[in-house]
């Protein structure tokens, strides 16, 4: 076992170093953020395949309700991290996040299946790594963002990940995923829902930057959010 600390080790690094061509890889995460593929795209782009279970439930038909104008905030936090959770934001023009988001959209649909966990438990966070010749597990692992590999700074005391190599042990976890994977009655299919939300997410967010940059007086280039992490319309 190895115990990376992120801050002078950090997770997307080590990612860097063991995503290689033919991977398949397993994602049990909170959140998505498009600036951790960003962050990990010429890695991800030369992976097999990429299975992400949000431990929580996540873009699952009654966050969709289009005639509901105030969303549930935990769920619609999760779905909005896609462009980034509060400790993401950059100055980005709209040009500069409309292209990330496009080829996020292009790898989801080549690469990823999403699902959702459609009932009131948790599942751990963790992230499976299968080659030819080895397995690797990272947990835990809280979201998929850019905090999380290490990359900025969050408002957690400690982001601390261990590393585990050892076949025994990454089975354990191998195996949990699968179980959960495989259960119908704890997941959900929402790929095609999280790839549909990018270009929705992408309009709402720069209609609602130029709002609040007009009535705000922010800078372009920042998504306000608030004390909730999320902008609710009306």
């Amino acid at each position: 076992m190895e115990v990376i600390n992120n801050i002078d080790r950090f997770l997307g690094d080590d990612l860097k170093h063991t995503l290689r061509k033919g991977t398949k890889v397993s994602i049990a995460a909170s959140c998505f953020s498009i600036y951790a593929y960003e962050a990990l795209k010429k890695e991800l782009e030369q992976v097999n395949e990429v299975r992400f279970t949000f431990t929580s439930p996540a873009f699952i038909a009654d966050s969709f309700n289009k005639e509901k104008r105030e969303f549930y905030i935990p769920k619609r936090t999760r779905e909005k991290s896609l462009y980034g959770t509060e400790f993401e934001i950059r100055l980005k023009n709209e040009l500069t996040l409309k292209a990330i988001a496009k080829e996020c959209s292009e790898w989801i649909k080549r690469k990823v299946t999403f699902k959702s966990n459609r009932t009131a438990g948790t599942m751990q966070g963790m992230i499976n790594l299968q080659t030819d010749d080895e397995t690797i597990t990272y947990m835990p692992v809280d979201g998929f963002t850019t905090v999380d590999l290490g990359y900025e700074k969050g408002n957690a005391l400690s982001n601390m990940v261990n590393k585990f190599s050892e076949f025994p042990i990454t089975k354990m976890y191998f195996d949990l995923f699968d179980q959960v994977w495989n259960d119908k009655s704890k997941l959900e299919d929402v790929t095609q829902e999280v790839a549909e939300h990018i270009p929705t997410d992408f309009d709402m967010m720069s209609c609602t930057t130029r709002i609040f940059h007009e009535k705000k007086g922010f800078p372009m280039g920042f998504r306000w959010i608030g004390s909730t992490g999320v902008i609710t319309t009306y």
